[in-house]
């Protein structure tokens, strides 16, 4: 398993239009609200990088849970209108129907629940909107999670999966992810690797930042290896 910052993923449709100043504001708050647990590297889910393309990563990812909310939009707005929404379950506006000893001290059954914060954080369009996702710590499942206070929220467990994923830095600009799209796409067609689905843009770092030291990764996701 490869653990870094907390991420934010946008897919190929959204990348043009990105979450503005105050979704990136929420997330600044939601860094500095976590910078007392990032004295060790932040928790992504678990994978292995069963193939390497050059510089280029085909991962298969294990199960894991997110709480997830889907918002109205439009895609500049999605971020804005979701990240109080999910950052609230995070921080304890929940039922706290477990025990959790993670950022906050054990609680007891009926008080609210910190989550310790993790990567990725995932957007995505849905029916009806915009589906914004953020991953819950590892031994958390849609079963034993404590349950949303917010009906909007919403807990999911992912099935594991398969994708291929080229990791860059530099600015969060259309160019730099077109560059390194097209790259990831030739990759897989001299590979003879087939996506079954658009392009994911994955954020890893806080907006300020500096550009030179960003974790930018796009993935593609691929068939489930026979």
């Amino acid at each position: 398993m490869k653990t870094d910052c907390p991420a934010l993923h946008t897919t190929q449709a959204l990348q043009r239009r990105r979450t503005g100043a105050t979704a990136l504001g929420w997330l600044c708050s939601l860094v500095l609200f976590a910078l007392p647990m990032t004295t060790h590297a932040t928790e992504e889910p678990e994978y292995k990088v069963v193939q390497m393309l050059e510089d280029i990563e085909v991962r298969e990812y294990d199960t894991y849970t997110v709480a997830e909310v889907v918002v109205p939009g439009p895609a500049a707005e999605a971020g804005n209108q979701a990240f109080p929404i999910l950052a609230g379950y995070i921080f304890g506006k929940n039922k706290g129907e477990r025990k959790f000893a993670m950022t906050a001290p054990v609680t007891q059954a009926v008080e609210p629940v910190k989550l310790e914060m993790t990567a990725p954080v995932t957007q995505a369009a849905a029916p009806g909107g915009f589906r914004l996702q953020f991953v819950l710590p590892k031994g958390v499942t849609a079963d034993n999670a404590p349950e949303p206070l917010d009906a909007r929220v919403t807990l999911r467990d992912i099935a594991p999966h398969r994708v291929a994923v080229i990791r860059y830095a530099g600015f969060w600009s259309d160019a730099n992810y077109n560059q390194h799209l097209a790259k990831l796409q030739a990759a897989l067609r001299a590979a003879n690797l087939v996506s079954v689905g658009e392009a994911t843009y994955s954020r890893y770092n806080a907006p300020f930042t500096p550009w030179f030291l960003r974790r930018n990764e796009i993935w593609l996701p691929l068939a489930k290896a026979p």
